[in-house]
């Protein structure tokens, strides 16, 4: 407001300093996210329903859909605070939050939950959390941080401290991580890939860090090969778990280990790489065993589907698949909706993708441009991995399909991150009409 000077004249009013504005957000929530992500629990709760026979034995006809329901719930409530949180106060915790989820990572390697025959989770009363999930958000989170603070502001290209310290924080995450599987080890890289393209990466660079990862990555999966041994008769075990820690027990089963001993998970490790790299027998001229049974079961789901499925409720295979509620919900997906209905859910997945990137286009600042396009990568390439393994196109490995699979912990960490991209799709934009402005 103008105010009145002492000798009478009347004086501009002082500008308020950019700490102490308050500017309402431009633009709503981004629809096309909220659409992706409404379409995508409307499938799951059908789904997740369909495939979870093996569990209405024990918790009654409609207790694992209510349990569903209800982290889900959990969830939208997240979504619906985390948008309102303006992106930039994520970029100041992001490093406090990265070293609570590694310290979580390590104090489960030596007192958590075991789940085939590791430690992966840690309980904290009502339910059992994995930090492994925790633990790939924060770390893009943090990868945000160093790469819009390393980016040159005339070149946008990225200073080589912030490559190395990217590098570094992947490759310690990734060493977390090694010990639970493989899998999360290597859509940790390719998210982290996937952030320094973005971030304007020179070539030689690039393949420099490309190259620091295959190294460390061969060298961790030569030395993990040595060690493995064969199982013992002490080791095998009655009872399969899910890659969220959900626990049935299956006749003869021996695909997974359930006590203190890690070497049966070690050479089931071993022995999935070993069978995809060297499968000349086409799948539909193997016979069932116990060590391929979850497979089996899954590509017979998928086969029975067809093109357009046969409804959900329908479903064959369901009451036969081993964790068909959790790390093979894709083929019960396939056999209820057929393959359109398989592509349908894929495409959902790629839009969220394709959506971050036009958000990030739009973006005046680069830690908005990092952090959704990052959350973005990090949902559809779990998503494209759990359906990779499915589909026999990659070695069998526990991983949720994301808001689909059955698991309390990779439902607040998807639903996390559909927050943050929201709320990146309600400032950014509106920083970037104020700075033309």
């Amino acid at each position: 407001m103008p105010y009145r000077k002492a000798d009478g004249s009347i004086a501009a009013p002082k500008p308020t300093p950019a700490a102490d504005r308050q500017v309402l957000p431009v633009n709503p929530p981004d629809t096309h996210i909220w659409g992706v992500y409404g379409t995508i629990v409307f499938f799951s709760i059908v789904e997740l329903y369909s495939a979870s026979s093996f569990e209405i034995s024990k918790h009654g006809l409609y207790g694992p859909l209510l349990r569903h329901v209800g982290f889900l719930f959990i969830g939208f409530l997240m979504i619906l605070g985390i948008q309102r949180i303006n992106y930039k106060h994520f970029k100041p915790v992001s490093k406090v939050l990265y070293w609570l989820s590694a310290v979580a990572m390590v104090y489960v390697m030596f007192f958590g939950q075991y789940v085939n025959g590791a430690r992966r989770a840690m309980s904290i009363g009502f339910m059992s959390l994995q930090p492994a999930e925790f633990i790939k958000i924060t770390t893009v989170l943090l990868l945000a941080t160093i790469l819009s603070e390393s980016q040159l502001k005339k070149s946008a290209v990225l200073r080589n401290r912030g490559i190395i310290y990217s590098a570094g924080i992947v490759l310690l995450s990734g060493s977390l991580l090694f010990s639970q599987g493989l899998t999360n080890t290597l859509l940790l890289m390719a998210i982290s890939v996937s952030m320094l393209l973005i971030g304007a990466i020179e070539w030689r660079k690039f393949f420099i860090v490309l190259l620091v990862y295959g190294v460390a990555g061969a060298g961790a999966a030569a030395v993990k090969f040595a060690l493995t041994k064969d199982p013992g008769p002490e080791d095998k075990a009655l009872v399969l778990y899910d890659s969220q820690g959900n626990k049935f027990e299956i006749k003869d089963a021996v695909a997974a280990g359930s006590g203190p001993s890690s070497r049966l998970a070690d050479q089931t490790w071993k022995g999935r790489i070993n069978s995809w790299l060297n499968d000349s027998v086409p799948k539909y001229e193997q016979p069932l065993t116990q060590r391929n049974l979850q497979e089996m079961r899954s590509y017979m789901a998928q086969a029975h589907g067809g093109l357009f499925g046969v409804f959900p409720g329908n479903s064959r295979e369901t009451a036969r698949l081993p964790l068909a509620f959790s790390d093979y919900i894709y083929a019960i997906i396939v056999e209820d909706l057929g393959l359109f209905g398989g592509l349908l859910v894929m495409l959902l997945y790629l839009w969220l993708l394709a959506r971050a990137y036009w958000i990030a286009a739009k973006c005046s600042e680069p830690f908005a441009a990092f952090l959704v396009t990052g959350m973005a990568v990090m949902i559809a390439f779990q998503a494209l991995c759990h359906m990779a393994i499915v589909s026999g196109a990659g070695p069998v490995s526990g991983q949720p399909l994301p808001l689909f699979s059955k698991g309390g912990t990779s439902i607040l960490v998807t639903s996390i991150a559909f927050g943050v991209m929201l709320s990146v799709s309600r400032y950014a934009v509106r920083e970037k009409n104020t700075d033309k402005k």
